[in-house]
């Protein structure tokens, strides 16, 4: 009888350590795809160029936090892929040795004397009194050139169909800042890939 219920309580145990287990790697992961989200995304073909308007909810893990704080600039790169035409999009990956169809790098950094955050786009940058509005900043453009399609037909532009996403360049980190990067999903933010088909204009 004893037997029987050591060996019943032990299953038990051993199921709600799994359960507790299961739930507490699941965390991190809701976690980390909620970093980078998403809030308007939007192509259009003008003027025979493929043209986006992005915007992105970007929050910063606190070890991400601290060493903004300490000064390390943090670097992001929103990337645009062509997926269709197929043919088109297979060709392009080819000639450019499977690099995206155009990139577009945002570097945030924090000014300890002035209590500032600046956030350069290119050659712009702008100036923001906080974190959230600067965070606001970061992967936010309006009418992006992508790519030339003037020599495209009405029909052919619209099966244009591409994707989307804002990530972290840990590349760009400080060497020191790479290797707390490797395997901590704290210092991996990345939004989910957004699906884009342009509007045509007539």
């Amino acid at each position: 009888m004893t037997a029987s219920t050591t060996r019943c309580w032990s299953k038990r145990l051993s199921v709600a350590l799994i359960l507790l287990l299961t739930c507490l790697l699941s965390i991190p992961m809701a976690q980390a795809a909620e970093d980078i989200v998403a809030r308007r995304i939007s192509a259009r073909v003008e003027d025979g160029a493929l043209a986006l308007s992005t915007r992105f909810q970007t929050t910063l893990p606190p070890p991400l936090q601290d060493a903004l704080q300490q000064g390390v600039p943090l670097s992001f790169q929103l990337t645009f892929e062509l997926t269709r035409p197929r043919t088109t999009a297979w060709w392009l990956q080819m000639k450019t040795l499977f690099e995206p169809t155009a990139t577009l790098d945002f570097k945030l950094v924090y000014y300890r004397l002035t209590n500032r955050y600046r956030v350069v786009i290119g050659g712009l940058a702008s100036n923001y009194g906080s974190l959230n509005e600067a965070l606001s900043a970061v992967g936010g453009i309006a009418g992006w050139r992508v790519m030339d399609v003037s020599d495209w037909g009405p029909d052919r532009q619209r099966e244009l169909r591409g994707r989307v996403r804002l990530e972290l360049d840990i590349g760009q980190l400080p060497r020191p800042f790479q290797l707390n990067a490797l395997g901590s999903r704290d210092w991996t933010l990345a939004s989910d890939w957004i699906t884009v088909a342009p509007e045509v204009a007539n």
